[in-house]
């Protein structure tokens, strides 16, 4: 079963793992290198606080579950779980989503001021804060490099530099894509496309809307060890590297960030958070690099995973990759070589399927 995938971000690398672990025959292919785009300028933050309803919290969790799992047969360093303090809310709404979290039994703790400042010493300490003990964040582009190394040793293929412009089906099958020196033949076809997937379903027929989601990250230069935590407080979310550089979106709120457009100079917004980010460690940091990437968000704001248009077409595309990734992966992955969803599996997948835009 000649199987394409295409995109060789965090979705398409763990699918390639996933599927050349099945013994199926496995191309990636990416008009990039390996793990650029969206995955290459991720906040990498793993969670499942951040969520629309509860469906999509227990996809969330489940995914959790998936990374430690995977663990167990990907080598990779790229995943760190150092919990995550968050202040994000204040007053009402912080008793809110403490009590939302605890009534879904999430792992979830309010840490008073005292105790803040034993878990964070250099940070200036919040009245209270949600401690998400269970959380953690992925160097995700490092992650998705390991995938593809440890597909390619199972016998995948790495095509880089090549764009798609089309998928090619007859008789309602898909049976390869096309690019612009000609058709590859396929029997099976993987969208990890991200923000490409609506250009490219639409080739089929199938409505799939992708409002543009850009989104700007931050890094400063090395510093010394600061924090234990990824942090989200009001105005800023917070990470620091294994190589001591600080990790932010430009935006506030990131995670439910609904910009379409940035107009303004991306190293004034840069300084603006880096302002941001000094205020909130006490001291003056300065930006490195900040990198523009658009985020792949359905119109619905969730995940779509699944079949869909000509037989043999499966589409992974979503926001959150850095979470979702390892468990979108392994439901692909089995679905696509005939095998059936466990249960549980199929119970958390059911509300993302792409035939929803159809409705």
């Amino acid at each position: 079963m000649k199987t394409i995938v295409i995109g060789a971000g965090i979705i398409g690398a763990l699918t390639s793992f996933e599927l050349a672990r099945r013994g199926a025959e496995v191309t990636v292919i990416d008009a990039g290198p390996p793990a650029g785009a969206a995955t290459g300028s991720s906040f990498g933050w793993i969670n499942a606080s951040f969520y629309e309803n509860e469906d999509h919290f227990r996809l969330r969790t489940a995914a959790i579950d998936a990374h430690h799992a995977l663990a167990g047969t990907l080598s990779t360093t790229a995943v760190q779980w150092q919990g995550c303090l968050c202040w994000e809310e204040r007053g009402a709404a912080f008793d809110a989503q403490f009590g939302a979290l605890q009534a879904l039994g999430y792992d979830v703790r309010c840490v008073s001021r005292a105790e803040f400042v034993t878990l964070e010493p250099q940070i200036r300490p919040p009245e209270r804060a949600l401690l998400f003990a269970g959380e953690g964040a992925a160097d995700i582009a490092e992650l998705a490099r390991n995938a593809l190394d440890a597909a390619m040793a199972l016998g995948a293929r790495l095509v880089t530099g090549v764009r798609v412009t089309g998928l090619v089906s007859h008789n309602d099958e898909i049976t390869g894509v096309r690019w612009s020196g000609g058709v590859i033949d396929a029997d099976r076809v993987v969208l990890a496309t991200g923000t490409a997937t609506e250009r490219l379903l639409a080739d089929v027929g199938v409505p799939l809307p992708m409002p543009d989601r850009p989104g700007l990250i931050l890094r400063t230069g090395p510093m010394p060890p600061l924090l234990a935590h990824i942090l989200v407080s009001p105005g800023q979310e917070l990470r620091q590297l294994s190589d001591g550089r600080l990790l932010a979106p430009t935006a506030a709120a990131h995670q439910s960030d609904r910009t379409e457009k940035i107009v303004e100079n991306p190293q004034v917004l840069a300084d603006e958070a880096a302002a941001r980010v000094s205020r909130l460690i006490g001291q003056q940091v300065t930006w490195e690099t900040v990198s523009l990437a658009w985020r792949p968000v359905p119109g619905d704001g969730l995940p779509v995973i699944g079949s869909c248009g000509p037989a043999g077409l499966y589409v992974t595309t979503m926001h959150s990759g850095a979470t979702l990734a390892p468990l979108v992966a392994r439901m692909a992955a089995t679905e696509i070589t005939g095998d059936t969803l466990s249960n549980s599996d199929a119970t958390l997948v059911a509300p993302y399927r792409p035939q929803r835009f159809r409705d």
